[in-house]
């Protein structure tokens, strides 16, 4: 194995010897097995896959529709109190993603009860956000929320 040394001159790609490809940057090894795979060593020995692990879409929205940051997504639509659609603008390739929503209420320091489909299914556009909060009911809170969506993009 050699080192490649990069000074003035930036390569594009760099190209092993065999099949599985392994890079080194710092101690941390990036292995390419196959085609669109790739793992990075974790922590300890673990390997994590940066396709399989990464968040695909996430937000921070409050108050319904004031979105505070977000990645891959193109519209918050507002349906009514605590009811929103949040729409992918770059489509999941299956409705089997993992959708997660977390928030809290400032006027009753309550955790909110939160549903992430309407009716039991997911899009590969868009999914709903429903925010229930346990002591009234849907709730536009003011206090930020967060999203993030896990799974495979088309």
């Amino acid at each position: 194995m050699s080192d490649i040394k990069v000074a003035e001159t930036i390569t594009d790609t760099i190209t092993g010897k065999s099949t599985a490809t392994t890079i080194t940057i710092g101690s941390t090894p990036v292995v390419s097995s196959s085609a669109n795979s790739m793992t990075i060593r974790g922590e300890g020995t673990a390997q994590t896959s940066i396709q399989q692990g990464l968040a695909k879409v996430w937000m921070n929205m409050a108050a319904g529709t004031t979105t505070n940051g977000s990645f891959n997504t193109s519209a918050l639509t507002d349906n009514g109190t605590g009811d929103y659609t949040i729409t992918i603008a770059n489509n999941m390739a299956n409705d089997d993603y993992a959708a997660h929503h977390t928030a809290s209420d400032a006027n009753t320091n309550t955790s909110v009860l939160i549903g992430v489909t309407k009716g039991g299914s997911l899009a590969t556009g868009s999914f709903d956000v429903y925010v229930l909060n346990d002591d009234s009911g849907p709730s536009d809170g003011s206090d930020p929320s967060s999203i993030s969506v896990l799974g495979d993009l088309a």
